[in-house]
């Protein structure tokens, strides 16, 4: 076999390869596109599960920092009323008052 026998050859392949290799890449993109989706949407599913027990568990966290942070609020709130009852004057009147002296026996 001459090597000048293999140009035509090489160049009848290249010609069909021109036309085939789109006709091949069509034709799997077609076929292949349903098992494209069915796997795409497998790994959704199995994500969504992964995802709400991440949002579970992020909810969960928002809670108790909600609850430590009304403690707190809680604490400061009592804090400023004892503060507040520090600084009012002793010899101020109370809500109750003492009976006047004459009434007494």
């Amino acid at each position: 076999m001459d090597p000048s026998d293999l140009v035509p050859l090489v160049a009848v392949v290249m010609g069909i390869s021109v036309i085939l290799v789109p006709v091949i890449g069509y034709t799997a993109r077609y076929v292949l596109r349903p098992f494209q989706d069915a796997l795409a949407q497998y790994v959704q599913g199995r994500g969504g599960d992964d995802s709400v027990r991440i949002l579970e568990r992020r909810m969960a966290l928002m809670e108790q920092q909600l609850e430590g942070m009304e403690t707190t609020l809680n604490r400061i709130a009592d804090a400023a009323d004892f503060h507040r009852e520090l600084r009012t004057p002793q010899g101020a009147p109370t809500a109750i008052s003492a009976p006047p002296n004459d009434a007494r026996p």
